[in-house]
């Protein structure tokens, strides 16, 4: 291997990814795997996780966890530390990917449940999972955490304000982490633009496809798009990155 690939390299390393059964969590988990490392997969439904790990084991021949979680309950987040280290021993890749946004007609109808649910997932989360697992980090031989946050978090729109909020606060999360829990520890986020998860089929796609056309890329993403800088914030190649938080999302001004 060249020393390029050895920058990207994860072999050796195990790599928790929550909301990893689907979507970009499962594009990422994936992706780790065949850059040698053992995952473990979560999301709320065991049977999901259950099929990507088969997948992962099959196709890459790497050690695979499935653990179902919900990660807005903070005392489910303590069983999965827990699992996972039991499991593997150590954690040198933490994905805090999971989230949520379910629609709404007007802000006024939002209900308490509905804004709580959402920033329990997308903020309160993120900030349990890293802090168990940031100080378990810090206390041994170090590691990458990356948080997913949205370009929503950036330019808003009324249809997501509680996400947009939770993931705004998500960003500033990311860099506080980052000085908490250096200098053995580098703390990042992806800022993901529109890609065409499973979530797009919701989507009026002629709609879609007319507002792509104002992104440099002109077109949405693919999920497997999201692996490069995944890699990038897991990875020795980023051994100088904290504290930041990296748009991929085609260009897109919306």
């Amino acid at each position: 291997m060249d020393s390029a690939g050895e920058a990207f390299s994860l072999a050796g390393k195990v790599a928790l990814v929550t909301g990893g059964s689907r979507g970009l969590g499962r594009a990422m988990v994936l992706g780790f795997a065949r850059a040698g490392a053992d995952v473990i997969i979560t999301s709320r439904k065991l049977d999901a996780c259950e099929a990507v790990a088969a997948e992962v084991e099959a196709t890459t021949g790497r050690r695979a966890l499935a653990y179902a979680c919900h990660v807005g309950r903070w005392q489910e987040i303590d069983g999965l530390v827990e699992a996972a280290y039991g499991a593997f021993g150590k954690v040198d890749v933490l994905v805090n990917n999971a989230g949520m946004s379910p629609p709404y007609p007007r802000p006024v109808d939002v209900t308490e449940e509905l804004y709580d649910k959402v920033l329990d997932v997308n903020l309160k989360g993120p900030f349990r999972l890293t802090a168990l697992v940031g100080t378990r980090m810090s206390e041994g031989a170090g590691g990458s955490i990356i948080n997913v946050s949205s370009t929503a978090s950036i330019r808003p729109g009324p249809n997501v304000i509680p996400y947009a909020a939770a993931k705004a606060g998500l960003n500033a999360m990311t860099e506080a982490f980052a000085y908490a829990y250096g200098p053995k520890v580098r703390v990042n986020c992806i800022m993901p633009g529109p890609f065409l998860t499973d979530i797009s089929r919701a989507w009026d796609m002629d709609a879609f496809n007319r507002q792509a056309q104002q992104f440099a890329l002109r077109r949405g993403g693919d999920p497997d798009e999201i692996v490069g800088a995944a890699l990038y914030f897991a990875s020795d190649a980023s051994s100088f990155t904290t504290g930041a938080v990296l748009r991929v999302d085609g260009g897109s001004r919306t």
